[in-house]
């Protein structure tokens, strides 16, 4: 009977191991199956992604890589200097920028930074869940028209909404001799797309668009433009009053395990990568004693800040100076000297 027992304790345990496996494997099956641009938050850290590397395929335009892989155009071509935006060429190796450090703000709701031309997303997970972050590329205002900062939230979904064209779009029609309408309809001709997310900031939102290739640049009157299929994503799980933290950060810094990164970005104005800029970013990298203890590039941190890149790039120590190999001679009057 006891024999019996301890077989049948064994079992249970066997089984309940095994039940835990399968979730478990079942969760990273999961994970690698998410949409491109969603990743697990790290309990501890900030770093999310990996960059890689993809072929081109014949007629394939950079846009339409970078809109295949979750990437704006700005992205695109920080990543790939040398390669042509509309014929990369079959085979081209092209640089998919797809590693980020999370904004150092509240991780709730959508995080939008200006100046990196990126939102982010913290969906609210149910018991069992994992918790995540989603990040799409974005366009904002371009210059005279720059997109509003603080905090807000979502106030309204609208499916294929109309748009009333302001009244500084009918003033430049105006002006060019020509009426712009007073309403256009649900259509390919709507700027807004099929998707549009009002916030509680009079007259802006985040939308999709007729325009996908100004997704990752400075093209939009303020409102936050989206690719249509990335809105459409996320359309039906932002709840109306769901948070909206709108800021401008061309400077982000983290951890990931006991390496420090940084991630720097053209700022939208002029703006001096001076002290202030250098003590700001020492501060996002104050964490745990252990973090405290561990040495910072000073010397790279000032070359990062002084040359956005928006490359994730670790503050390895500098590397220790090797000792000069003194020739037979300097060795010969080192002895003298000492000899005297």
């Amino acid at each position: 009977m006891l024999l019996f027992a301890g077989l049948l304790a064994t079992a249970l345990l066997a089984g309940t191991a095994w039940a835990e496996g399968e979730e478990a494997a079942e969760d990273e099956q999961t994970e690698a199956e998410w949409p491109k641009g969603h990743y697990p938050l790290p309990e501890q850290g900030d770093v999310v992604g990996e960059d890689y590397i993809v072929e081109a395929k014949a007629e394939e335009t950079l846009l339409d890589i970078a809109r295949e892989h979750n990437v704006g155009y700005q992205e695109i071509r920080r990543a790939n200097p040398d390669v042509s935006v509309w014929m990369p060429g079959e085979g081209t190796e092209v640089v998919i920028p797809g590693r980020f450090i999370l904004p150092p703000v509240e991780r709730e709701g959508i995080v939008i930074n200006v100046a990196e031309l990126r939102l982010y997303y913290y969906p609210p997970t149910g018991e069992g869940e994992t918790p995540r972050v989603e990040t799409y590329p974005i366009g904002i205002g371009r210059e005279g028209f720059d997109t509003p900062l603080g905090k807000t939230k979502t106030t309204m979904n609208l499916k294929d909404p109309a748009w009333y064209p302001p009244q500084s779009v009918r003033q430049e029609a105006a002006e060019r001799g020509e009426e712009a309408p007073a309403v256009v309809p649900p259509g390919p001709d709507n700027p807004l797309g099929r998707h549009a997310i009002m916030l509680d900031i009079d007259g802006y939102l985040i939308h999709g668009t007729n325009k996908p290739d100004g997704i990752g640049m400075r093209a939009s009157r303020g409102c936050i433009r989206m690719f249509p299929e990335d809105v459409a994503s996320i359309f039906d799980r932002v709840p109306v009053g769901t948070q909206v933290n709108l800021i401008n950060q061309p400077i982000k810094a983290g951890w990931d395990g006991n390496m420090p990164y940084v991630q720097v970005y053209e700022p939208l104005e002029e703006q001096e990568a001076g002290m202030a800029a250098f003590m700001e970013t020492l501060a996002m990298l104050e964490g745990s004693d252990d973090e405290a203890g561990t040495p910072l590039n000073y010397e790279l941190l000032r070359e990062l800040l002084e040359n956005p890149s928006g490359k994730v790039v670790a503050l390895t120590p500098a590397p220790e100076p090797e000792p000069e190999e003194k020739s037979e001679e300097q060795e010969s009057l080192l002895w003298e000297e000492l000899a005297v």
